[in-house]
């Protein structure tokens, strides 16, 4: 029979790599084997994967969250007029980014769409100049949007 750790020790090592300790730490706390660590660390992944594959489809959701590598800043609200009318009003969400290489925020919002098998579009633009605020970035959505579709949805 294989050597199994007992549920505890599973539960400790798979906490520790949850906040970031590292494998050779992890290894002297608890004992266990790096490799043992990794391939603890791995079968729990594979099994998260599984999971959220078959049970996260079909979603309609208002905020997504990405712990460590974003931060929220603040919702603005944004109303873009052309020719003197409103083509969009709405709140942008802006958050921080850690570790992108050109970018250290992003400006992320939903609007109804024309297209009733898709309602809702989800728009995320990356704080890279021309774009640097939420109202350029609802902009330069828009004439992306015009320039690959002829309309704004």
């Amino acid at each position: 029979m294989a050597n199994v750790l007992n549920i505890d020790t599973q539960i400790a090592v798979i906490s520790s790599l949850c906040e970031g300790s590292s494998i050779r730490s992890i290894e002297r706390i608890t004992g266990v084997h790096r490799d043992t660590i990794m391939s603890l660390g791995v079968r729990v992944g594979q099994g998260c994967t599984a999971l959220m594959d078959a049970k996260m489809r079909h979603l309609d959701y208002t905020r997504v969250e990405m712990d460590e590598i974003w931060g929220y800043v603040e919702s603005v609200p944004v109303t873009v007029s052309f020719q003197g009318k409103t083509v969009w009003d709405g709140i942008v969400e802006v958050f921080r980014l850690k570790g992108h290489p050109q970018a250290d925020r992003v400006y992320a919002w939903i609007h109804q769409t024309d297209d009733p098998a898709h309602p809702k579009r989800h728009a995320t633009v990356l704080h890279i100049p021309p774009v640097v605020s939420p109202q350029t970035a609802v902009q330069a959505a828009i004439v992306q949007e015009f320039r690959e579709h002829g309309k704004a949805n």
